[in-house]
């Protein structure tokens, strides 16, 4: 008796001692993180290993993909190594960084494991030469230093891409990514008839107040189409063959549109594009001054990575820049026009700082029109990131303000818009729409991310009637009404007799409605170099700086005193060729 009861305690330890040698170790195993981003939830599952982080997998996010890929990349990369969230956020991508981070911690929190110390010094898998030649250095990965990167190599040049972000794409990438050009396929699609390259010249030198050089416009305006077709056609831009949007200033829908209305196709496709030719593009690298030879000829750039290294980028042929404007550069603004002061926040990309102006005024460059500083009318009030959801506008959506009376024409100009809002009651405006307009403009669907942020916010309300719109927004219900009435009326007639909307208003009788609070935001600032019909730099007696040339944003002779919307893509693709092509002659 006493031999079997001993056997059967000696069983049970032993059935005991192999579960518990078959359970998972409590220094392992996946878990899930959630943090928040610049454009909302970010999710992980973070796998760890005897107490190490093995592997960290996006399970979910929001983020602009092109820029995100790389931050996690980097960040992965560094909590892996260090074994440990306790990093720095990637430089120029903080909001992501932060969300990242926050989701991994989140993960680590709910592991319960205390993770083992390491000793692992993080290596840079992109150690660069302190000295390197090329025929051709671009500075700047937007849209302009993309096409002049491609058109140069192309040409048979050896070039090189350096950019201070940690991802390619400038304002290009965050941009809606429209494209102005008269006479193009989608017009022809949608049976538009009467547009042409004399009307797209008028309209731009009119929308930029006769300030433009007119030489400079006419050849954007005759190269339009050849830019569109080559981004089609040789570079693989996907756009969208049954809508173009109809921006503030122009006579005709016009405006080509890339497949997810952002500029994240355009990007995508250009950096594909410069992987096929094998163009070196070096990230996290900032330009810090052009080198010039003994006969005042631009000969390289010299630059710093992210760990402050001075780098020597030699040019051959040239150095091209194409770093964009300074909107985010508050005091750079004010210098220029002090009314852009700190009260006002910008839609650009963080890198949008003046660097190439700077760097070329340093070697004599000629500056214009650097008082000019545009502000994009419909902008996040607590961001001050463009609204690319209230693209609606183009479409028939409406501009209210908080007496609930319309002030002024939804498709004039930006300016005139932004000014109009600034005149009303608490500065700020209301934009007002319904799925009738939102079928056509198909937004809700291409920017689910901004939609959910901005409910989330209480910036946007979704409402079966107006009265629960306006309730939400406190707007004055029977001004409100008025005016629904006078649209509806309008739109039936086809004459806005108020404010004689161009594009012709479109009933807003049915529900559900949307109403989005919305600021004006620093946009783009249409002063910078002096360039020539070939995109070199001029110095101040209009002689071209011998191997300086610049294109996009920096340039301050295109688009006048204000830039019409889809101009500055046509703007950058095409002068971005132009100075691809004569750098290789």
């Amino acid at each position: 008796m006493k031999n079997s009861k001993f056997n059967f305690i000696f069983m049970l330890l032993s059935m005991i001692l192999v579960l518990v040698g078959c359970s998972p170790s409590k220094n392992s195993g996946s878990f899930e993180g959630i943090g928040t981003g610049k454009h909302g939830e970010i999710k992980v599952m973070v796998s760890i290993k005897d107490a190490k982080i093995t592997k960290i997998d996006i399970t979910k996010q929001s983020e602009n993909k092109v820029l995100a890929d790389k931050v996690y990349k980097e960040l992965s990369t560094n909590i892996i190594s260090k074994n440990s969230a306790d990093i720095d956020v990637v430089s120029g991508a903080t909001a992501t960084s932060e969300g990242y981070l926050e989701a991994v911690k989140d993960a680590l929190k709910k592991s319960g494991i205390n993770l083992a110390s390491v000793t692992n010094k993080i290596k840079d898998s992109e150690q660069i030469p302190t000295e390197q030649t090329f025929d051709v250095v671009v500075v700047g990965s937007g849209g302009a230093g993309f096409s002049a990167a491609i058109e140069a190599k192309e040409a048979g040049k050896s070039v090189a891409i350096i950019e201070k972000l940690p991802a390619v794409g400038g304002n290009t990438l965050i941009s809606g990514g429209e494209m102005n050009a008269p006479e193009n396929w989608v017009q022809k699609n949608l049976g538009i008839t009467g547009d042409s390259v004399e009307s797209y010249y008028e309209d731009t030198i009119k929308g930029g107040d006769h300030a433009a050089n007119p030489s400079l416009v006419k050849i954007m305006a005759e190269k339009a189409l050849e830019s569109a077709e080559w981004l089609k056609d040789e570079i693989h831009v996907e756009f969208l063959s049954d809508q173009l949007f109809r921006f503030g200033g122009h006579s005709y829908k016009r405006a080509l549109i890339p497949v997810g209305h952002t500029g994240a196709e355009l990007i995508s496709k250009l950096n594909a594009k410069a992987d096929e030719l094998k163009i070196p593009i070096f990230l996290n690298v900032k330009a810090e001054k052009l080198i010039n030879n003994s006969n005042g000829r631009v000969i390289g750039v010299k630059a710093n990575d992210k760990n402050k290294k001075e780098l020597t980028f030699n040019a051959n042929n040239a150095v091209v820049l194409t770093t964009g404007g300074f909107g985010s550069n508050v005091e750079m603004r004010t210098k220029f026009n002090k009314e852009y002061d700190s009260r006002y926040k910008s839609t650009d990309s963080v890198g949008t700082t003046g660097d190439g102006i700077i760097m070329a005024q340093e070697v004599g460059a000629a500056l214009n029109n650097m008082e000019y500083i545009q502000t994009y009318p419909i902008a996040n009030p607590k961001t001050g990131m463009i609204s690319l959801l209230a693209d609606t506008r183009f479409d028939g959506a409406i501009l209210i303000n908080q007496e609930g009376k319309r002030f002024v024409e939804e498709l004039d100009r930006r300016d005139v818009i932004s000014k109009a809002i600034l005149a009303q009651t608490g500065g700020y405006t209301y934009q007002l729409w319904n799925d009738d307009i939102d079928a056509i403009s198909k937004t809700k669907e291409a920017h689910k991310a901004e939609y959910d942020e901005l409910i989330r916010e209480k910036l946007l309300v979704k409402a079966d009637t107006l009265e629960e719109a306006a309730t939400f927004f406190n707007i004055d219900i029977n001004n409100l009404k008025d005016t629904i009435s006078k649209v509806n009326m309008y739109a039936k007639e086809k004459d806005d007799k108020d404010f004689h909307h161009r594009g012709g208003l479109v009933s807003l009788e049915n529900g559900p409605y949307y109403i989005q609070k919305a600021v004006p935001s620093v946009h783009h600032t249409m002063g910078g170099l002096v360039i020539n019909e070939k995109t070199e730099v001029l110095n101040e007696n209009g002689e071209p700086i011998p191997g300086l040339y610049a294109a996009g944003e920096l340039t301050g002779v295109i688009q006048g005193k204000n830039r019409l919307g889809g101009n500055a893509i046509t703007d950058i693709i095409t002068f971005g060729r132009i100075a691809g092509k004569q750098v290789a002659n």
